[in-house]
């Protein structure tokens, strides 16, 4: 009925108005009335706003004009945009004149959390207003959420005066402007031991306690100190670095290491000195050298050894006490000092003396035996070798006693002694003249096998050569017969009744290897077979004794079947084998029943194709 009612006073309207009036649109005569004022301009153009007869389409009118609404729609942000129902006309309607207010928004019932700015602490509160915060002029999406916005008065009159930024959230709660959350820690100065004590005011003086690019140097709060007298202060003698040596929690106690921070380690009556003894100027200007030789010049000068021994007097002294000295022979020399060199006085060695020149000796005296014990060796008194063992003496000798023989030719050679080698003479090997020379290496080395030395033996009493050089598979050094030859390493094992059978049985000849290794070049007499079952015995016979057999047929390759399981071994095997295998046995049925073929071979060789291995008449079967 709505519909047909416009319908009907369109008509009659139509038909009424003069011709100046059909030039208005019939939107502008049927409007309720007047917009508000921010829409006043296109109040002419109801098509802004309204698709006729289209109701669902005015929202999407609205928010053509509304872009930022649009926007909270799309991504469901902000108020719009997390509204369950978006609709427009739901909340704003228009036409109600140009004063009025389409928002239609409930002061009491707005629930602010669905906006970006969630009310607590004292903003919650209900003295808190709306229009504290929103401003007539400014939109209630425009308005500013940064602190400072609403509280700038506050931090200029009572406050830091925007020295520490617009982020008051960062040290303030919104419960109590008054009460503060900051974490200096979280700073570049971080407060410890006594410094978490100390009030702000203390470090952060002057109006409004500048905190901002506040000085962290220790210096810049605890000049005073240094400079007081009264306080042992340095007076800037050690530098502005004040943690060095000192911490935030006792002022009078030095957590300086000086091994540590200075790389050097004060021991002895270095400990005990006081820091000015030796940083007699401002430290840090002058570094000091941290060699003995620096400060004690004048004491080696006048008490010591004017500068002969060099500067290292760490060698020998220590920060004990300076008549002692701590000089080890054996630790800070390459040369040890054992035996009788232990007891022997320096100038016995050291004749020339020990003058250091740029902190190296300006004579350095050799280390090897034969330097000093020369005429030792060439004396014929002392039985001397007079050269011919080399210049290392300390091969055999110790420094214990001259005469006591440390060589060991089992671990100082590669060649060990063993039974009668061990009695036997040196010189009965070492027969070269001057086989030793300087420096310990051989003009000529002797050759370790058996046979340079045994090969005469050999040839008059053993194999002449037959057997090779290694004469120690079979003899040993105890004796030059035979003990134990461990025939297993050979080619050849022994087992079963080879094992008990004497070696010249085999072996007719001093040619050992001569012997045969297969079986009928020892049992050629043995076989019975007369070689019909070829000369690889071991095939059925084995070595615990020869009248036992386990020959399996199958393994040839042809099962003895049916009738031809009754036949003897010779029945088939009737020719001596030459081979170890004889190829002329042929698994074909034709080989052996060729003279029963009654059909002359024209159906070929494969019998088994029709007859069967019980019996050969009848056929089993028809040719395929």
């Amino acid at each position: 009925m709505p519909g047909r009612l416009q319908r009907w006073i369109l008509a009659l309207s139509m038909a009424a108005l003069p011709a100046l009036a059909l030039a208005q649109s019939v939107e502008g005569v049927l409007m309720p009335g007047e917009v508000i004022k921010g829409h006043a301009k296109w109040e002419q153009d109801c098509r802004k706003c309204h698709i006729p007869l289209d109701r669902s389409a005015q929202p999407r009118l609205c928010v053509d004009c509304h872009k930022k609404i649009a926007e909270d729609l799309r991504d469901h942000v902000r108020l719009h945009g997390r509204l369950k129902d978006s609709t427009c006309r739901r909340c704003h309607t228009d036409h109600k004149g140009r004063k009025a207010k389409i928002t239609g928004l409930n002061k009491d019932t707005f629930d602010h959390d669905q906006t970006r700015f969630r009310l607590r602490g004292a903003h919650k509160k209900p003295k808190t207003k709306c229009e504290d915060c929103h401003k007539p002029t400014v939109k209630y999406r425009d308005t500013p959420q940064a602190c400072q916005s609403c509280h700038r008065k506050d931090d200029n009159e009572k406050g830091h005066k925007g020295r520490l930024g617009p982020k008051c959230e960062e040290c303030h709660t919104d419960v109590n402007w008054k009460e503060t959350k900051f974490d200096h820690n979280k700073t570049r100065f971080k407060l410890e031991l006594g410094h978490k004590d100390v009030k702000c005011k203390e470090c952060h003086t002057g109006q409004l306690y500048p905190f901002k690019d506040k000085p962290r140097a220790c210096v810049a709060c605890h000049k005073k100190d240094d400079d007081d007298p009264a306080k042992k202060g340095h007076k800037g003698h050690f530098g502005s670095k004040c943690e060095k040596c000192h911490d935030a929690g006792k002022w009078k106690k030095s957590i300086f290491d000086h091994e540590r921070d200075a790389k050097y380690e004060l021991k002895g009556k270095h400990f005990d000195a006081k820091c000015e003894k030796c940083h007699t100027k401002p430290l840090y200007t002058v570094k000091l050298p941290s060699d003995c030789y620096a400060c004690h010049r004048k004491d080696d000068d006048e008490k010591g050894h004017k500068g002969s021994l060099g500067q290292k007097c760490a060698k020998c002294h220590n920060e004990k006490n300076w008549k002692t000295s701590k000089f080890d022979h054996d630790k800070d020399t390459d040369y040890p000092l054992t035996g009788k060199h232990a007891k022997v006085k320096c100038d016995k060695c050291h004749k020339s003396g020990v003058t250091v020149v740029a902190g190296k000796p300006r004579v350095k005296l050799p280390t090897a035996c034969y330097a000093c014990h020369k005429k030792d060796d060439d004396d014929p008194l002392k039985k001397a070798h007079k050269g011919r063992f080399g210049e290392k003496c300390n091969s055999c000798h110790t420094t214990k006693e001259w005469k006591h023989i440390i060589f060991d030719h089992d671990k100082d050679t590669d060649y060990r002694l063993a039974g009668k080698h061990r009695k036997a003479k040196c010189e009965s090997c070492h027969n070269i003249p001057g086989e030793v020379v300087a420096k310990g290496v051989p003009r000529v080395k002797l050759v370790t096998a058996c046979n340079a030395c045994h090969k005469k033996d050999d040839f008059e009493k053993g194999h002449k050569g037959t057997l090779g050089v290694r004469c120690e598979s079979c003899h040993s050094e105890n004796s030059w017969r035979v003990e134990k030859f461990d025939h297993t390493k050979s080619r050849f094992p022994l087992t079963g009744s080879h094992a008990i059978v004497e070696c010249k049985k085999c072996h007719k000849t001093v040619d050992y290897r001569a012997a045969p290794r297969a079986c009928n070049g020892c049992h050629e007499r043995d076989d019975v077979h007369k070689r019909r079952l070829g000369i690889d015995c071991e095939r059925c016979h084995n070595m615990r004794t020869w009248k036992s057999w386990d020959f399996d047929h199958t393994k040839t390759g042809f099962r003895l079947d049916g009738a031809h399981a009754k036949p003897e071994c010779y029945a088939c095997h009737k020719a001596p084998m030459q081979k170890r295998r004889d190829q002329s046995i042929v698994s074909g049925c034709v080989v052996c029943h060729i003279k029963k073929d009654v059909h002359r071979g024209t159906f070929g060789p494969r019998c088994e194709r029709c007859h069967g291995i019980d019996a050969w008449l009848p056929a089993l079967r028809l040719f395929r």
